[in-house]
C-alpha cells in the first residue's frame, strides 16, 4: 500500500527490470495466400454419388467404348486409292523409260518435272493438314476455357489464355490488350475474372472487325442480288461472298483454313445453323423485316435483296460463334438485330433523322 506521505512528497523515478516476469512471446504465423473457395466448392447430387449409390458397382465398371462398324465404302476407296496409285506409278515408270529411251536429256527432264510435282503435292498436303489442324487447336482451346472456367486455381485460366495470345498474338489489332494482360501477372486475379479480362482485352477489337466483315459482306449480297436479273447470278455471287466471308472469319480468328478445312468448315457452318433453328428462312425473316416498317417503301425485287443480306448476316454470325477461340462471356454475342438498321433502308432513314 502506498504511503501517504510519499505521495505527498512526491518520489524519485526509479528503474524496474522485467526480463524475470517478461510474458512468453507469441509464436510466429505466417500469412496465407488469400484463395477463393466459391468457385471451387462442388456439390455433388447424391443420385450422382458412386458411394451413396445402390449401383456402386456397376458405377465401378467402365462402359465400353462402341467398336466402328465395317464400311465397305471406305473399303471400296482404299482398295481404289490403291490402285489408282499403282497405275499412275506404272504410267510415269512407262513415260520416262521411253523419254530416256529417245533421249537421255528428255528422261532427266522428265523426272525433274515429276519430282517438282511431287514435291508441289506434298506441299499443298502439308498445308491442308496444318489447316485442319489449326481448326481443332481453335476447337480445343475453347473447351479449356470452359474447363478453365469451372476451375478452382487460376492456374489454369492463365494457361489457356497463354494459348489465347500464341494463337492471335500475330494480329496488331491485340498489342494493347496483350500489354495490359502482361502488367497483370503478378496480381492475384481469380480464374473466371481473368478470363474475362482477357476476352474484353484480346477478343473486343476483333469482334468489332468480325462484325465489319458481317455488315460489309451483308450489304454486297442485299445489292447485288436486288439489282441482278438472273437467279443463278445471285447464287453464284452468294456462295462467293459467304466462302470469303467464312475464309475471312477463320483468318481473323487464328484458323487460316486451306481448302479442305473451308470445305469443312462450311460444312460445320451449315450444321451449326440447323442446329440453332436460324436456317429457317421465310417467316421469321420477313416478319422481322416488316417490323422495320419496310413493306410498303420496298419493291419486290428490293426485299429480296435486304432479306438475302439478312441471311449472309446470320450465316456470318454462325461463322463468328465457331471461329472464336472463346465463347461469350463478358461480351455480348451480336445477333441479327445488330445488323438489321445498318442493312435495311428503314434503318438508315432513321440514322440519317
Amino acid at each position: 500500500m502506498t504511503d501517504p506521505d510519499d505521495i505527498r512528497k512526491g518520489r524519485r523515478p526509479a528503474s524496474f527490470s522485467l526480463s524475470d516476469h517478461a510474458p512468453p512471446a507469441k509464436p510466429v504465423t505466417v500469412a496465407r495466400r488469400p484463395r477463393s473457395f466459391d468457385d471451387g466448392v462442388l456439390v455433388t447430387p447424391d443420385a450422382e454419388d458412386p458411394f451413396l449409390s445402390a449401383d456402386a458397382d456397376a458405377a465401378a465398371v467402365a462402359v465400353p467404348q462402341p467398336r466402328r462398324r465395317f464400311s465397305f465404302l471406305n473399303l471400296a476407296a482404299g482398295a481404289f486409292g490403291t490402285f489408282l496409285s499403282l497405275a499412275f506409278g506404272l504410267w510415269a515408270d512407262s513415260v520416262v523409260r521411253d523419254l530416256f529411251a529417245r533421249s537421255d536429256w528428255l528422261g532427266y527432264a522428265a523426272l525433274t518435272a515429276l519430282a517438282i510435282g511431287v514435291l508441289a503435292v506434298l506441299v499443298v498436303v502439308g498445308r491442308e493438314i496444318f489447316g485442319m489442324m489449326r481448326l481443332a487447336a481453335v476447337q480445343t482451346l475453347k473447351a479449356s476455357f470452359e474447363e478453365a472456367e469451372r476451375a478452382a486455381r487460376p492456374q489454369a485460366a492463365r494457361t489457356a489464355v497463354a494459348a489465347l495470345v500464341k494463337l492471335i498474338g500475330h494480329r496488331p489489332e491485340t498489342a494493347r490488350g496483350r500489354a495490359a494482360l502482361e502488367a497483370t501477372k503478378d496480381d492475384i486475379i481469380d480464374g473466371p475474372q481473368y478470363i474475362e479480362l482477357a476476352e474484353r482485352e484480346l477478343l473486343a477489337p476483333l469482334d468489332r472487325r468480325a462484325r465489319a466483315l458481317i455488315l460489309g459482306s451483308s450489304k454486297r449480297v442485299s445489292v447485288v442480288t436486288a439489282v441482278s436479273p438472273r437467279a443463278i447470278v445471285d447464287l453464284a455471287f452468294v456462295l462467293l461472298e459467304v466462302t470469303r466471308l467464312i475464309r475471312a472469319m477463320a483468318d481473323l480468328y487464328g484458323g487460316r483454313p486451306g481448302t479442305l478445312g473451308l470445305l469443312r468448315l462450311m460444312r460445320d457452318v451449315i450444321a451449326h445453323l440447323a442446329v440453332t433453328g436460324s436456317i429457317a428462312v421465310g417467316d421469321g425473316l420477313v416478319q422481322q423485316a416488316l417490323g422495320h416498317g419496310i413493306a410498303s417503301r420496298l419493291s419486290s425485287r428490293l426485299g429480296e435483296g435486304v432479306i438475302n443480306g439478312l441471311l449472309t448476316a446470320r450465316i456470318g454470325i454462325a461463322a463468328m460463334d465457331l471461329c472464336r477461340p472463346m465463347p461469350f462471356r463478358a461480351l455480348k454475342r451480336p445477333g441479327i438485330g445488330d445488323f438489321m438498321s445498318d442493312i435495311t433502308p428503314a434503318g438508315g432513314e432513321k440514322e440519317r433523322d
